[in-house]
């Protein structure tokens, strides 16, 4: 196994452990940060002091604040696998006369994927200040059991909006906060919601297409072997006919960075998949991951009633006005003229 074989599958490992840090980062306390914190705590008995100081201000600097390690892995990731697809799968495709705009599409989603990167990146996600506090504090009405009116930010030192929340990476508050997203090293909010989602859509359709070509090329390579009708010896001199196992190990053995990056893709489709199903759901019921996550806490009921102490409060979505006007909202974000008007 060459060095990037092993490269690969380092990086594969890398990102399905900051991806699940991604999905989780809207919440207060992930599975994940919960392992590392136990993991912190048995380590700490056989680590130097001095040294447990040390990798606590990294791991700080790393997950607690702004910083553009993860844009860097992002970029890394996205070169080595259309490395890989350029050098390799186009190339044999290419030979195997596969059409010319299938094999370019990846390269079309990559361009619309990295002008979503840039703009989910660079716009302003809704940072609350002093100047523009009094137009935002009208725009969605407190709905009494997650967003209380009169809860002052400490560290603002402002009245939080309706649907805002302070975001520790940026130390800021947001109007209409969804979460903190590592991997545009940015905060989500009402206003660039609309490229984030065509971000995680474009990127998940990258990896569906790549997964897809790799995968239709194998399979070519198969068919025009005619190796499924084959037969080979085991070590103990018995014949067998050829098995999907036995065609797994073949391919691996003739095009190992082909077949770990196909693996590496569809484990990736498959994660991203579900963070934009999920993504898509929030769409069209007009909620945020900080509203989604908050709102377990409660049980879900069409009517927001008054419960009696000794009951649990009955929370319902009021911000929610519709598919259509759900999805117009993230593309279209409200204003103080436009509620005024409803």
């Amino acid at each position: 196994m060459d060095f990037l074989t092993l490269f690969l599958i380092y990086l594969c490992f890398v990102l399905t452990s900051v991806a699940l840090l991604c999905i989780c980062s809207g919440r207060k306390e992930s599975f994940l940060l919960r392992s590392v914190n136990s993991a912190t705590q048995v380590l700490s008995f056989v680590i130097p002091t001095q040294l447990q100081r040390v990798m606590q201000r990294v791991l700080h600097r790393l997950f607690h604040t702004r910083n553009c390690l993860f844009v860097v892995l992002h970029v890394a990731l996205q070169a080595a696998v259309y490395g890989e697809y350029t050098w390799e799968v186009f190339v044999y495709c290419w030979e195997l006369q596969f059409h010319l705009l299938l094999l370019l599409l990846p390269y079309l989603l990559l361009a619309g994927n990295v002008g979503c990167f840039i703009l989910c990146s660079r716009t302003n996600p809704g940072v609350i200040t002093k100047s523009n506090h009094a137009s935002l504090v009208k725009i969605y009405a407190y709905d009494g059991v997650l967003f209380q009116k009169g809860i002052v930010c400490s560290t603002c030192n402002m009245e939080k909006p309706a649907r805002s929340k302070h975001c520790s990476f940026c130390s800021m508050c947001v109007h209409r906060f969804d979460h903190h997203c590592v991997w545009v090293n940015n905060c989500i909010g009402a206003f660039n919601a609309k490229y984030f989602f065509l971000y995680l859509l474009t990127l998940s359709a990258m990896a569906a297409t790549i997964a897809t070509i790799t995968a239709a090329f194998l399979i070519q390579v198969v068919l025009l072997s005619d190796m499924m009708h084959g037969r080979y010896v085991d070590d103990q001199g018995q014949e067998h006919a050829v098995e999907i196992l036995f065609l797994i190990q073949h391919l691996f053995l003739t095009f190992p960075r082909i077949v770990f990056m196909l693996g590496f893709v569809i484990l990736l489709t498959l994660v991203l998949g579900a963070y934009c199903c999920f993504n898509l759901y929030l769409t069209l019921t007009n909620q945020t991951s900080n509203e989604w996550y908050k709102s377990r806490r409660y049980g879900c009921s069409h009517h927001l009633t008054l419960q009696p102490h000794d009951r649990q409060v009955v929370y319902k979505n009021i911000y929610s006005k519709g598919v259509w006007m759900n999805v117009k909202e993230i593309f279209k974000p409200p204003t103080v003229l436009e509620r005024k008007k409803k």
